[in-house]
């Protein structure tokens, strides 16, 4: 049963999600059974036989308790109020804090699989197409579960007044003019997955990793692969005929696993053999590109193909270069055949240096002739630079079911952040967070990079807005499983928070959703942005079916939270990967895409930890267009409302004497009466001075920030 659990765990995920750390969640499964030669040698035992019958036959889903909490560690909160809600798909119970719920709108037709029986035949085609339709040994509560993934949303993107929503089948595009009304405009099928997307001016770009993605957009996918030859040999406990599948598994690692099976097959005298999809000359993988002129009729006008697909991308905008956009490839899934794609290569650096593993690909975008897009580079960010070996990096060992693992070689990246304004990216690496420099797009150099044994997969990362910190996060248990409850560490699948200086990581803390979540709730750390509250750092992000979080890292020593949102399980005797995949500022509001459900949209609310005023300052900062792994510099306007918000911080903090935070609430608010007549705005003019003499003496640095900040304000005001 926990093989067979482990197993269709990872053709979920390296069908679905990518498989990313799928070697090292299968290091927390059952150990692997017996060699074939010694079950042969065993004598027959009916009773096991009709157990093992049995346990086939059980839902590979069904919830599995918490395991002990590992000693020293802390796990999360069962008295908080999320900790139980009751659960359903549109009817979940739900619960928040500082947080309103304005919008649900449901999945499009177009991305419903519109079936709930396993053996409803659309099942059965849905399943053919992601190329698994030969496996008969998948539990039909598995082949329905992987059918209803096959149309996940993913990832937003925003431009103007429009919402762009990645899903595994294609592309939604919204009108949020009026966010609390918020009204779907079209939906582009072109299935591929994982369906990541960015805009810039008039192209849409999308991500695109799965064997059933085609050059033409079609959804008919391809035949099904072919069984193995017959004179193959496998071990009975990994009989699998997803052998495309199965080498994605293998393909997708991040080598501790795969090392230590390649040397057990050795020492059988086995020779083990890789198998992944027939080549075929209709397949896509890569990054499509799209013209958006007319918004409702998305024409696609370029397709770039890379070996490994993209799982995610990142657009990179050049300062000094206005004629040309960057797209830098992230690839977590199989290479795929030469014969598909020439010079593809998925060997070990020691058998073939110029293996697809171990770097990112790098696409130039010329914007007036997008059909001329074309793979540009290869950079190798893992590489030692002492000795030139690609495979340079590692994660210095991470945690199992057993304990402590031994190091694995980093070779492939999830997410890669940009902040082209300080010239540098995160990225976050499966077994590393790495720090680069961007200045050359097309020649990306590693400055830095950190492992944690705490984290199992480096999956995201967000720079505050003035670059003196960065934000990982790990994304333990690849996205499927429940890894918030009350005996999940606090330490694993959480935040990581870093200082960044001199181009230097040092660790600060760590920052982990503190509600407890249940056994049937995909629960980890996953993508979020900047919230534009000036004088603090403060990110939304999205935990799956944990919810929404919203978390102020100012003093990355000590984050707390500060707001949040959360439903009910989807299921509540069976884990279906549901809840936000992204929640994302944008112009005032919250966008969440939830997986399961369809676009979700909220507004903050004031609480003791977030005032209106600085809610009101937030929303100052307007974006032409919000791809959030291109992070933007926030500068705020002026404005009085900006200045309130600084003050009801230093009110917060005690930074300044409460007959001085009353002086200056009053001076500002008698310039709002006055709509800026010259003796208040003089009035206001003549309080900076004092404000920046505090400041110079000031106990805390982002105390003294603000007074200088709100004196800037002041010496030029508006209203």
């Amino acid at each position: 049963m926990n093989q067979l659990r482990s197993l269709i765990l990872c053709v979920v995920w390296v069908a679905v999600i990518s498989c990313f750390a799928v070697n090292r969640t299968q290091a927390q499964a059952a150990p692997p059974a017996a060699p074939p030669q010694e079950q042969v040698q065993k004598p027959a035992n009916p009773e096991k036989d009709a157990k093992d019958a049995a346990d086939e036959d059980k839902d590979p889903f069904a919830p599995e308790p918490a395991p002990t909490l590992a000693p020293g560690m802390t796990g999360s909160d069962t008295n908080d109020p999320r900790a139980k809600l009751s659960p359903g798909l549109y009817d979940a119970g739900e619960t928040s804090m500082g947080i309103e719920h304005l919008l649900l709108l449901k999945k499009p037709d177009a991305f419903q699989l519109g079936a709930t029986d396993p053996d409803d035949p659309k099942v059965e085609t849905m399943v053919g197409r992601l190329g698994m339709g030969n496996n008969k040994k998948m539990p039909k509560s598995a082949r329905l579960l992987i059918a209803q993934l096959a149309f996940a949303n993913s990832d937003l993107a925003f431009q103007g007044n429009h919402l762009f929503q990645g899903n595994f089948y294609g592309v939604s595009i919204y009108d949020i003019a009026n966010p609390a009304k918020s009204a779907l405009l079209t939906s582009m099928v072109c299935p591929g997955g994982q369906g990541d997307v960015s805009v810039y001016k008039n192209l849409l770009f999308m991500s695109v990793e799965m064997p059933n993605g085609r050059l033409d957009c079609g959804v008919e996918g391809f035949p099904p692969e072919p069984p193995p030859p017959a004179d193959e040999e496998k071990p009975k406990d990994k009989v699998n005929a997803n052998d495309n599948e199965k080498d994605k598994k293998s393909a997708n690692a991040n080598e501790k696993d795969t090392d230590d099976k390649d040397k057990d097959d050795k020492d059988k005298g086995k020779d083990k053999k890789r198998r992944i999809p027939v080549a075929q000359k209709d397949r896509f993988r890569g990054v499509r590109i799209f013209d958006i002129s007319d918004i409702k009729n998305p024409k696609q006008v370029a397709a770039v193909q890379t070996c490994r697909g993209s799982h995610t991308h990142t657009l990179v905008t050049d300062p000094n270069d206005k004629e040309n956009v960057y797209i830098y490839v992230s690839g977590t899934s199989f290479v795929r055949q030469p014969e598909e794609l020439a010079g593809c290569s998925g060997e070990k650096p020691d058998k073939d240096p110029n293996t697809a593993l171990f770097r990112i690909d790098v696409i130039k975008v010329p914007v007036a002739a997008p059909q001329e897009a074309k793979l540009v580079s290869s950079p190798r960010l893992f590489i030692d630079p002492r000795t030139g070996a690609i495979n340079g990096l590692n994660n210095g060992g991470t945690h199992g079911k057993k304990g402590a693992e031994k190091p694995a070689d980093t070779d492939q990246c999830h997410d890669i952040t940009v902040y082209s304004a300080i010239g540098l990216a995160a990225g976050a690496c499966s077994g590393n967070g790495i720090v680069l420099d961007i200045k050359d797009p097309v020649h990306p150099k590693r400055l830095d990079a950190v492992n944690d044994p705490n984290y199992s997969y480096w999956h995201s990362a967000s720079f505050s807005n003035d670059g003196s910190k960065v934000v990982f996060t790990d994304e333990w248990g690849g996205g499927l499983g429940a890894r918030c409850r009350q005996n999940d560490p606090s330490k694993w699948g959480a935040d990581a928070i870093f200082r960044l200086k001199d181009d230097k990581l040092s660790f600060a803390n760590y920052y982990k959703l503190p509600a407890a979540q249940g056994d049937t709730e995909n629960c980890v750390a996953h993508n979020g942005s900047l919230i534009p509250v000036p004088g603090r750092d403060v990110q939304v992000q999205a935990w799956y079916q944990g919810g929404i979080s919203v978390m102020d890292f100012t003093d990355p020593a000590n984050p707390f939270e500060i707001a949040y949102f959360d439903r009910g399980p989807i299921d509540p005797k069976t884990l279906i990967l549901g809840g936000d995949w992204s929640a994302y500022w944008y112009n005032g509001y919250i966008y969440g895409s939830e997986i399961a459900r369809g676009l979700d949209v909220f507004q903050l609310t004031p609480t003791k930890f977030l005032t209106q005023n600085e809610i009101d300052a937030a929303k100052t900062v307007l974006l032409a267009q919000l791809n959030v792994q291109n992070q933007q510099k926030i500068e705020w306007p002026a404005k009085l409302v900006v200045a309130k918000a600084y003050v009801d911080q230093l009110s917060r903090s005690q930074a300044l004497p409460a007959g001085q935070v009353a002086e200056l609430q009053k001076a500002i608010q008698g310039a709002e009466k006055s709509h800026m007549s010259k003796s208040k705005t003089a009035k206001l003019k003549s309080m900076a001075p004092s404000l920046e003499k505090s400041a110079a003496i000031a106990k805390n640095p982002a105390d003294s920030m603000r007074m200088h900040a709100l004196a800037d304000v002041l010496k030029h005001p508006s209203a």
